[in-house]
């Protein structure tokens, strides 16, 4: 190879759709460079930066499970935000075999809310559903927003632990998935001036995983249905939620987001976002 070079890791990887936006980006901009896919182990993890650390053209890596929080104890520095995260999905050579360790999951998460954040709002409140390293991020990043957070996972403990980890101002709760599951007749008050969203940061609901149990008799008129699963793009979580009459945001929208920050930071321009209604089609064949 004698062209500079990105890639993204993991176990598996196959599934990755970073490739392909990457590649996407790289293309429209001519930019001779590539980026590829490369599986990696666990067992196999340190072995991987020994080698990228002496290739002068490797331009870093995007760091998919289960690496997120193992790589961070074999970085030289963890920048903000990963290092309130407490997980890295971004590694950056900084010369001389020194790399760092960042997070842009974040700012994609976040880049389809921007008209709301940009908005005053008497209160904010956020279900998030799921507590697994995605949920990490997420956390975090609404926290920031003055949101009032509901976390809810199979297991409460861990729900709570990441909580107080990641957002130990505020009253935020910590509660049973299950609790979800059923239909309620719970009567919400009025909610105009407010911001309430509905996060599915879990895998379930992904193909072939099982589906999320949310009753959307839980949501408050006007909530956002975000859902950051991209395989099927359309879930069923969000159909119900179109039934319901919310907005919806799709997983790519978050994937195409955090994705464009650290394309920026690998090849030092801007991702071309005026094609992304293009990139969409083709991530959706």
């Amino acid at each position: 190879m004698t062209r500079p070079y990105a890639e993204v890791i993991g176990d598996p990887i196959a599934q990755s759709k970073s490739p392909l936006i990457h590649g996407f980006w790289l293309g429209k901009l001519g930019i001779e460079a590539d980026y590829r896919a490369c599986h990696v182990r666990p067992d196999d993890f340190a072995d991987y930066l020994a080698s990228r650390r002496e290739d002068p053209l490797w331009r870093g890596c995007n760091v998919t499970m289960p690496h997120k929080q193992a790589v961070m104890p074999l970085l030289g520095r963890i920048d903000p935000p990963a290092d309130s995260i407490g997980a890295v999905n971004t590694i950056l050579p900084l010369g001389e075999g020194a790399l760092a360790g960042t997070n842009t999951d974040a700012a994609g998460f976040l880049e389809p809310l921007g008209a709301d954040l940009a908005r005053t709002h008497y209160f904010r409140m956020a279900r998030i559903l799921g507590t697994g390293g995605a949920a990490r991020a997420i956390i975090a990043a609404l926290a920031g927003h003055g949101f009032t957070l509901v976390v809810a996972g199979r297991d409460p403990a861990k729900a709570r632990a990441l909580l107080d980890e990641l957002a130990p101002q505020g009253e935020h709760h910590a509660i049973d998935l299950a609790h979800f599951a059923d239909p309620t007749d719970f009567a919400f008050d009025d909610r105009e001036g407010c911001c309430d969203l509905v996060v599915n940061a879990s895998s379930l609901g992904m193909t072939g995983q099982p589906p999320l149990p949310f009753d959307w008799s839980h949501a408050p008129p006007g909530s956002i249905a975000y859902d950051i699963v991209t395989a099927p793009r359309d879930t069923a979580f969000l159909q119900a939620a179109r039934e319901r009459g919310h907005r919806t945001i799709d997983g790519l929208a978050m994937l195409i987001g955090q994705a464009a920050v650290a394309f920026e930071k690998f090849f030092g321009q801007p991702a071309p976002r005026e094609h992304d209604a293009e990139l969409r089609a083709i991530l959706t064949q």
